[in-house]
């Protein structure tokens, strides 16, 4: 037993994680529920705490790089801009371009021509949906937070591959394409198509909750 929490409290780093932890405990240690108590106590600590943990890690390698993005002047970022086809982690637009971002936390070496097809699928998807909506051509990226990249910005199949490093660089230095009327045009027609996608979700959930009455 206390091998087991031992194992589950290293990997509680942050006080949400401990509720699901308190809830198990308040069910007692009486003899009928001992053993169906520590089986739920080896799940949370195998598997919901550490797809918890990679949760988190995903949030503060969008927030690291939507900080460094927030750096950009004469720039209009969009952060976290749900289209209705998932959401597209950072959306830049300025005087070299417009460019989706889909950020990854993974720690371990990334070799570019082993970037999954499932990946490179959705930075297209959001790359279209941009493209939709303001009828520019979009760049989208591949942004490693932690990671080695071992072929930093090359291309795999369309999607360019980088860390979170050249980020600015990249973007802040290719050739000026739009001018800062067409930078301010294409902003608000994100804007006001991701105000309309908002707007489609309320009603949709109310709409639910009234057929539940």
């Amino acid at each position: 037993m206390t091998r087991l929490f031992g194992r589950l409290f290293r990997v509680i780093e942050h006080s949400w994680q401990m509720y699901p932890v308190g809830f198990l405990f308040g069910l007692g240690f009486d003899t009928a529920s001992e053993v169906a108590l520590l089986a739920s106590m080896f799940v949370i600590s195998r598997y919901v705490l550490p797809l918890l943990e990679r949760r988190d890690v995903g949030a503060s390698a969008e927030e690291q790089v939507g900080g460094l993005l927030d750096q950009l002047a004469g720039w209009r970022v969009i952060h976290d801009a749900s289209l209705g086809r998932g959401n597209v982690d950072h959306i830049l637009i300025g005087p070299t371009g417009v460019f989706t971002v889909e950020t990854k936390s993974r720690p371990d070496p990334v070799r570019v021509s082993s970037v999954h097809g499932a990946t490179l699928r959705q930075a297209h998807a959001q790359r279209r949906a941009v493209e939709a909506i303001t009828g520019l051509k979009v760049e989208p990226l591949l942004v490693f937070s932690r990671a080695w990249v071992d072929r930093p910005l090359a291309r795999r199949k369309g999607v360019r591959v980088l860390p979170a490093r050249m980020l600015l660089g990249y973007v802040t230095r290719r050739r000026p394409s739009l001018s800062a009327e067409e930078v301010e045009m294409a902003y608000r027609l994100l804007a006001a198509a991701l105000s309309e996608h908002r707007l489609r979700m309320r009603l949709r959930e109310r709409a639910a909750s009234w057929s539940r009455l």
